[in-house]
């Protein structure tokens, strides 16, 4: 799966995390691959920020501009961050994505009743689709639409590059331009029955609230899409989701360890400001942090065994940690639940057929698969 996405990157990745927790590699950056070590680093936001040289900030901010959340740092995202957070607690998001995902999944649940094969990536795409299209005010018919843009922004994003190219930057705006123009449209009518309308509400400037919604968008997409297949194939293959089926309490258990297995954010990004020392490893202002969240979470066990109890230092590392922990989480996992409650409703599953995607920002599947097992079958 990750050789698929990044045959040259990842191998260099856990390379790296054989050499030592903390690794200086020319033109690469700190590779940091221990989990203490990276949480240290996300909360230290003092000496490590997401907008100097090699940050976030150099890849995002020449396509979204300066007001995102993925590339702000001190009282003006903190501000941003208090603004927003009434519309993202689990109630809220349990709403929304309860109201968006019922004639989303509806199709697949009866597809999977019928035992008729269904590919569980394009579903999680029509569900990520879908919540796009309700962030941004665009009518529900467009959800591919929303999905192929907010795609075809984070699409340009190499790990291997710390900055896009012009020809990419181009390509990015131009994507964005299809998201955020329905989102205008919704901010200036200021309607309270759409995301940007309740932003203006809420006191934000038109500049804020796209980009507010850029960042969900951007975020909570070719995650989602990657997440939620791989979690099917663990769960059907290790027989998680007859355990679901007979104990829904498990269901947290197999989500986290899902994410701790696949590690939907492979890498995170920090600029040094600062003399610090990272473990044994002094840093100087102006370095790139390359947080290897793939190394840190897995550890040496790649295992699935949501019975496990992750050390404390790795649980939710690939959300973040501190002032930049994902304010979209609940709505991650309010879609993620969403679309397993399907899942486990139909099993036990059998895989059909599974394409790897390569080439791309998020390891994940191309295709997968999946029908309900028929009775006496092993």
């Amino acid at each position: 799966m990750w050789l698929g996405a990044h045959p040259v990157t990842y191998p260099l990745v856990r390379g790296i995390a054989r050499l030592g927790p903390v690794v200086r590699v020319p033109r690469v950056g700190v590779v940091v691959s221990d989990a203490a070590l990276a949480r240290e680093v996300l909360l230290d936001t003092e000496r490590f920020t997401k907008t100097g040289p090699g940050s976030p900030a150099d890849l995002w901010t020449p396509v979204v501009g300066p007001s995102v959340l993925l590339n702000m740092e001190g009282r003006a995202h903190a501000r941003l961050r208090r603004t927003l957070s009434g519309l993202f607690t689990p109630r809220a998001v349990g709403e929304l994505c309860a109201r968006v995902a019922a004639p989303q999944l509806g199709e697949l649940r009866a597809e999977l009743a019928a035992g008729r094969a269904v590919d569980v990536v394009a579903a999680a795409k029509r569900l990520a689709g879908a919540v796009i299209a309700e962030l941004v005010g665009l009518d529900p018919l467009r959800a591919a639409e929303a999905f192929a843009a907010a795609s075809a922004i984070t699409g340009v994003v190499q790990l291997a590059r710390p900055r896009l190219t012009a020809q990419q930057v181009a390509q990015g705006r131009a994507a964005l331009a299809r998201l955020t123009g329905p989102a205008v449209t919704a901010y200036r009518a200021g309607d309270p029955a759409t995301v940007p309308g309740r932003m203006r509400e809420l006191g934000l400037t038109e500049e804020e609230a796209l980009g507010a919604v850029a960042a969900f968008a951007l975020t909570g997409t070719e995650t989602l899409v990657s997440y939620v297949p791989r979690l099917a194939a663990l769960a059907a293959g290790s027989g998680w989701l007859e355990r679901l089926a007979a104990d829904p309490s498990w269901t947290d258990a197999v989500i986290a360890e899902g994410l701790r297995v696949t590690v939907p954010s492979p890498v995170m990004l920090r600029s040094v400001t600062a003399p610090a020392r990272i473990g044994g490893t002094a840093v100087r202002p102006g370095e790139r942090v390359v947080i290897a969240t793939v190394s840190a979470a897995q550890g040496g066990d790649r295992r699935f065994d949501p019975q496990r109890r992750p050390a404390q230092q790795v649980a939710g590392l690939w959300f973040g940690a501190g002032p930049h922990f994902c304010l979209g989480m609940p709505l991650a996992l309010a879609e993620i639940r969403a679309l397993l409650d399907v899942l486990v409703t139909a099993a036990p599953l059998e895989i059909v057929r599974r394409r790897v995607a390569r080439r791309v920002l998020i390891p994940g599947y191309r295709e997968l698969l999946v029908r309900r097992r028929a009775c006496g079958m092993s």
